[in-house]
C-alpha cells in the first residue's frame, strides 16, 4: 500500500470516526430533546385539558346525559390536541375516551391501577410509556388529577409510533448530514493527502538529486511546518555531508594521484589482513590481477619473504625494526619493507616496494662496460707490449722488425677506433651531438654510404644493392648522423655475411614514418641475442668480430643516433636466412629539393 493511500485512509478513517461519533451523539441528543419536547407538550396539553375540565362553566352536569357529555367532551378535546384523551372517574372507571365510542367506553377495564393514574393521584402528574392493551400499540401516557364532580383524572396519550416517526426524521436528517460530511471528509482527506504526498515527493526528488551529486535547494524548505523543517534540516545536513564528501574525494584523488605517480609500490591491509589500498606500481611488481580491494593479502602476495614481513608488522608489539628484503620476481628485482599501522579497527600494515631492477641493470652494465673496456684495451696493449719486447732484442732481423711494427700500428689503430667510439658514445649520452635537421635526400645518403664501404665489400666480393621507393621526397633529418648509422649497419652486415653475398639497403615511406632497412645473407642472429644486440660491447660471435677489428660499439652508436632523432631501430631474422636491421624515423616535415 502506497504512503499516499495510507495517509488518505488514515485521514478519512479519523474524519469518518469523528463524524460518526459526533453524528451519533447529535442524533441521540436531538432524539432526547425531541422526546422531552413532545413530553413537555403533552404535559402542557393535559394540564390545559384538566384546567378546562375544572372550570365550572365548562361542563354542566346532568345525571341522565353525563356519560354522553363526557364522551363528547373527550372527543372534542382529542380533536383539538390531536391526542387520545381519556377521562377517568375517582373509582377508576373510564367515563370518556376519544379513541372509543359510547358503548365501548363502558366496557373498558378499570384504570385505577394504571401506573400513570396512580402517580398522578400521588404526585399530581403521572407519566408512563407502555403497551396499550386497548389499542394494541405502544403509547406515551400523561395523567393529572382534575377537580370535577365526576372526572377525577384526565389522561392524554400519544402513540409512540408518532414519536418514532418524528425521531426517524431526525435520524434521516442526521444520516444525510453524516453522508454529506463523509463525502466532504473524503474530498478533504484526498486533497490533503495529495498535497502532503506532493510535498513529500518534491522532498524525495530533491533527495534523489542529492544522490546524483547535484545540490539543488529543496522546494519545501520555506514552509513553516514540520515537513519544511525536515526539508531544511535535510538540506543543511546533505550540504554539509556533500562538502565533507567533496573534501574526502579531493583528498582521495590527491592520494591516488600521488600513489599513481609513485614508482614505488604501496599496498596497505587492515587488521583482518584485507587489502585496503594498492597502487599501480604494486600491482605490476606483485603481478596482481583483478580487483584486490577486500581480498586477503595472501591472495595477492605470493612471495614468502613479503608474507613473513606482513606477519611481523601485523603482530606489532615490541618486535625489533623490520628489515627490508630483496625479492626477485621474474625479470624484476625490488626491495620490500612492511611497517605496522595502528587504526581504530586494530593493527594493520603497509608494504612499500622499491623497484631496483634498473639500478641493478645499470650497475651490471657499468661493470660489464668497465670489464669490456679493460678487456678491449688489454688485448691490443698486450700485442703492442709483446712486439716492443721483441724489437728490443737486437737479434731481430729487419724483416721481422717490420712485421712487429705492423702489429703495433694495427693495434694502435684498433685502440684509436675504440677510443673514438667511446668518446662518441659519451657525447651522444651527454646530448652533445644534437641532430641538425635539414633536407635529407636518401639517394645521396646511400651513395655516400656505398663509397665508405666500397673497399671493404670488394675485399669480400660482396654486392651492395640500393632500393629507394619511387618519388620518395626529401625528409627532415640529420644527413650526416643518418649516414653514420646506416654505414655502421652496412659494415656490420659485411663483416657477418659470407663472400659473394648481397647486402641490400632499402628506403620506403608508410604514412608518416620512414623505414630504412639493411638486409644481409649471413647466419642471422640467435633469438636469445636479439634483445641484447644493441648493448655496448655485445657480440654474437665474439671471436669473429675481434678478428674483423670491430669494437663492439657500432650497433650501440646506431641506437643512440636513431633515438636522438625520435626514432627506433630493431633487429630481426629474415625468413630465408640472414638478418634485417630496420631504422624507423618519424617524418616531421617534407622539404622540397
Amino acid at each position: 500500500m502506497r504512503f499516499r493511500t495510507r495517509i488518505f485512509l488514515a485521514t478519512f478513517a479519523i474524519a469518518a470516526a469523528v463524524l460518526l461519533v459526533a453524528s451519533s451523539l447529535l442524533a441521540v441528543m436531538l432524539r432526547d430533546q425531541a422526546y422531552a419536547r413532545i413530553e413537555r407538550g403533552l404535559i402542557a396539553q393535559v394540564r390545559l385539558t384538566a384546567d378546562l375540565l375544572s372550570r365550572p362553566s365548562a361542563l354542566p352536569v346532568q345525571e341522565s346525559t353525563i356519560n354522553q357529555q363526557l364522551q363528547t367532551e373527550a372527543t372534542a378535546l382529542a380533536a383539538d390536541a390531536e391526542v387520545r384523551v381519556t377521562l377517568i372517574a375517582a373509582d377508576g372507571r373510564v367515563v370518556g375516551d376519544s379513541s372509543q365510542d359510547q358503548q365501548s367506553v363502558t366496557q373498558l377495564e378499570n384504570h385505577a391501577n394504571r401506573p400513570e393514574v396512580i402517580e398522578a393521584r400521588q404526585r399530581g402528574l403521572g407519566i408512563a410509556s407502555r403497551y396499550s392493551a386497548t389499542l394494541g400499540i405502544d403509547m406515551l401516557y400523561v395523567a393529572v388529577p382534575v377537580r370535577h364532580p365526576v372526572v377525577a383524572v384526565v389522561r392524554l396519550a400519544l402513540p409512540l409510533t408518532d414519536i418514532r416517526r418524528q425521531l426517524r426524521t431526525i435520524w434521516w436528517a442526521t444520516g444525510y448530514a453524516l453522508a454529506f460530511s463523509a463525502i466532504a471528509a473524503f474530498v478533504m482527506a484526498w486533497v490533503s493527502s495529495r498535497l502532503l504526498v506532493r510535498r513529500l515527493n518534491r522532498l524525495a526528488a530533491g533527495a534523489r538529486e542529492y544522490a546524483t551529486g547535484r545540490m539543488p535547494a529543496l522546494p519545501t524548505h520555506d514552509a513553516n511546518d514540520e515537513i519544511g523543517s525536515v526539508a531544511q534540516a535535510l538540506d543543511d545536513a546533505v550540504r554539509k555531508v556533500g562538502e565533507r564528501a567533496a573534501d574526502l574525494a579531493r583528498d582521495r584523488a590527491r592520494m591516488e594521484a600521488i600513489l599513481g605517480g609513485m614508482i614505488e609500490g604501496v599496498l596497505a591491509v587492515d587488521a583482518d589482513g584485507r587489502v585496503e589500498l594498492v597502487n599501480a606500481a604494486a600491482r605490476r611488481l606483485l603481478g596482481i590481477t583483478g580487483e584486490p580491494a577486500g581480498r586477503h593479502y595472501l591472495e595477492c602476495v605470493r612471495q614468502p619473504a613479503i608474507v613473513a614481513q606482513f606477519d611481523r608488522a601485523r603482530a606489532g608489539g615490541d618486535s625489533p625494526a623490520i628489515e627490508p628484503v630483496i625479492v626477485q620476481e621474474g625479470a624484476r628485482t625490488f626491495i620490500a619493507r612492511a611497517a605496522p599501522v595502528t587504526g581504530e579497527q586494530g593493527r594493520g600494515a603497509v608494504l612499500v616496494l622499491h623497484d631496483v631492477t634498473d639500478l641493478q641493470r645499470a650497475d651490471q652494465v657499468r661493470r660489464d662496460f668497465v670489464a669490456n673496456v679493460s678487456h678491449e684495451l688489454r688485448t691490443p696493449l698486450t700485442s703492442i707490449r709483446g712486439s716492443v719486447e721483441v724489437l728490443r732484442d737486437e737479434l731481430v732481423s729487419p724483416g721481422e722488425q717490420q712485421k712487429y711494427l705492423d702489429i703495433i700500428a694495427r693495434q694502435a689503430d684498433r685502440m684509436e677506433r675504440l677510443t673514438r667510439d667511446l668518446l662518441r658514445l659519451a657525447r651522444l649520452d651527454a646530448g652533445q651531438e644534437a641532430p641538425e635537421y635539414g633536407a635529407c635526400h636518401l639517394d645521396d645518403v646511400f651513395a655516400a654510404v656505398l663509397d665508405d664501404v666500397d673497399r671493404l665489400a670488394r675485399d669480400k666480393r660482396q654486392r651492395v644493392r640500393i632500393s629507394v621507393q619511387p618519388h620518395l621526397e626529401p625528409v627532415a633529418a640529420d644527413a650526416q648522423q643518418l649516414q653514420d648509422a646506416i654505414r655502421n649497419l652496412v659494415e656490420n652486415a659485411i663483416v657477418y655475411s659470407p663472400a659473394d653475398s648481397t647486402i641490400e639497403i632499402a628506403a620506403m615511406r608508410e604514412g608518416d614514418r620512414l623505414y630504412v632497412k639493411v638486409s644481409d645473407e649471413g647466419p642471422g642472429i640467435p633469438p636469445a641475442d636479439l634483445l641484447r644486440i644493441f648493448e655496448r660491447f655485445y657480440r654474437v660471435d665474439k671471436a669473429r668480430s675481434r678478428e674483423s677489428g670491430g669494437t663492439g660499439l657500432g650497433l650501440s652508436i646506431v641506437k643512440h643516433i636513431v633515438e636522438r632523432m625520435d626514432g627506433r631501430v630493431r633487429a630481426e631474422n629474415r625468413p630465408g636466412g640472414g638478418a634485417v636491421f630496420t631504422i624507423e624515423l618519424p617524418i616531421k616535415t617534407t622539404v622540397a629539393s
